[in-house]
């Protein structure tokens, strides 16, 4: 098949939504397919030696999401020609915004079908770009309208699929989640980490993603300012929030136990820091999915999770993780908790390693055999 991703990040910027599609165009490409991934132009050219084609456009930095990109694909000239020459088989588009108007647009002029995903909070995404609410309630509706354009709809996960209807989407909604890369740990590389952040000796909690508000890193500080016991809090990610979440934690009096990494961009690194953790302590409301959960349970690192959030699905408290109210007291507990029975934590973290990971391959060969379906039924 030839295929067309069209996303509004990609690598290097490495999010959760640039991460899925690099994902689908890596798997898809290494299984004999053809694919191109539309995304914005970045800053750093060469982007490694790929067995799919990248097709960018010009690209501009967002004012208060300065790691991300935006652009106009379908007022790209040297874009527009480029995929005029691709006779494609069907497009997934991962973004409601320009890149997937392209991508409808392509669709409709080459009469192809259109799978949308829905990854995102687009609510919570255009409320602290504006800071108005019933703008984001506007932004959210034309978000539920755009995916009615779509020959079928998916969303990462249950919780998703419900955002999604809620903001207007009336078509079906199939629930194809993510995959995890499945990577062993570097031993040698875990130690230097250890040894690099002073983790030796300590019982570590580790949160992994954006330094942003949005993912309710003021719960995990004001948790951790709550515990008693010696530990050390690593935060992993850059983003909007990092000067105020260093702020926070001296006023909270925990600066000595809390280490702020900056980004990481090497899975092999990621995946060493994943097993160096006790616990992995992801309480945001905002993800659809958590992907992160997934990467640190395939090391065996159990998650402590927010009840009834799209990160807590398929987690069942103390068996496969740890479940805690959006609370940061019943956080501190839940930790405190975990922490004091290791033989516990181990035998979770086992169970989280065994139930919660889905390699990439198996969530790509079910995604090629829905596209095949599509094609064949629209």
């Amino acid at each position: 098949m030839k295929i067309i991703q069209f996303t509004d990040s990609f690598i290097p910027v490495t999010d959760g939504v640039g991460n899925v599609v690099y994902q689908y165009a890596l798997t898809m490409a290494k299984k004999g397919h053809e694919v191109y991934v539309v995304a914005p132009q970045t800053d750093t050219g060469y982007r490694g030696n790929l067995p799919f084609e990248i097709i960018d456009y010009i690209g501009f930095n967002l004012a208060k999401l300065k790691s991300y990109r935006a652009g106009l694909p379908a007022l790209d000239a040297n874009c527009q020609s480029r995929l005029n020459m691709i006779e494609a088989d069907l497009i997934h588009v991962h973004t409601p915004f320009t890149a997937g108007q392209a991508g409808l647009l392509y669709a409709q002029n080459h009469k192809v079908p259109v799978v949308g995903t829905f990854h995102s909070n687009y609510y919570d995404d255009i409320l602290e770009m504006t800071g108005i609410k019933p703008l984001a309630a506007v932004g959210s509706k034309y978000v539920g309208s755009f995916y009615n354009k779509c020959d079928e709809v998916w969303a990462v996960s249950k919780s998703s699929a419900q955002t999604i209807k809620d903001y207007g989407c009336s078509r079906p909604v199939k629930v194809m989640s993510n995959g995890t890369d499945i990577a062993k740990v570097n031993t040698k590389l875990k130690k230097e980490i250890r040894q690099q952040y002073g983790l030796n000796g300590h019982p570590v909690l580790l949160f992994m993603g954006q330094m942003n508000w949005k993912k309710n890193i003021r719960c995990i500080l004001l948790a951790a300012a709550l515990l008693d016991a010696d530990f050390r809090l690593v935060l992993a990610g850059a983003g909007p929030h990092e000067k105020e979440i260093t702020a926070l934690a001296q006023e909270l009096g925990i600066a000595d136990k809390v280490i702020q990494t900056g980004f990481i961009s090497d899975n092999t690194v990621k995946m060493a820091l994943y097993s160096c953790a006790d616990l992995f302590v992801f309480p945001s409301l905002y993800d659809t999915f958590g992907l992160v959960v997934r990467e640190a349970a395939a090391v065996g690192t159990p998650s402590i999770t927010v009840r009834k959030s799209g990160a807590a699905e398929g987690i069942k408290n103390g068996e496969n993780g740890f479940l805690c109210k959006d609370d940061p007291v019943d956080l501190a507990k839940v930790i405190k908790s975990a922490l004091s029975d290791r033989s516990t934590l181990q035998k979770v973290g086992r169970t989280a390693k065994e139930t919660l990971p889905t390699p990439w391959e198996q969530v790509i060969d079910s995604a090629l055999a829905r596209y095949q379906y599509i094609i064949r039924h629209r």
